[in-house]
């Protein structure tokens, strides 16, 4: 995992720990290993993410002359493939 999403994991897992404890959704005995747990999991999610991002720009590239030729919105395209590949790998966006 890259140093950014180890900075986002642990902001987020904090951050969800924070708020569940406060509401009393959970109970738990061992903050930081809960917040470790958090940290992996929501890490290997970024990371996954990227992975996909990776995928559909590779599968763009493959395309980008008839994207260029035709004037197709790239975003747009990126967002579908990114889509489609998060659809067949069973990953949630």
């Amino acid at each position: 995992m890259r140093r950014r999403e180890e900075i986002a994991a642990a902001r987020l897992s904090d951050a969800l720990l924070k708020r569940l404890l406060q509401r009393k959704l959970i109970e738990v005995k061992d903050e930081s290993r809960v917040r470790a747990l958090f940290q992996k999991v929501i890490g290997d999610n970024l990371q996954a993410e990227e992975e996909l991002d990776v995928a559909a720009r590779q599968l763009l590239q493959s395309y980008a002359r008839d994207i260029r030729e035709k004037g197709l919105d790239y975003r747009q395209l990126f967002s579908r493939a990114k889509e489609k590949l998060a659809r067949e790998r069973g990953f949630v966006l």
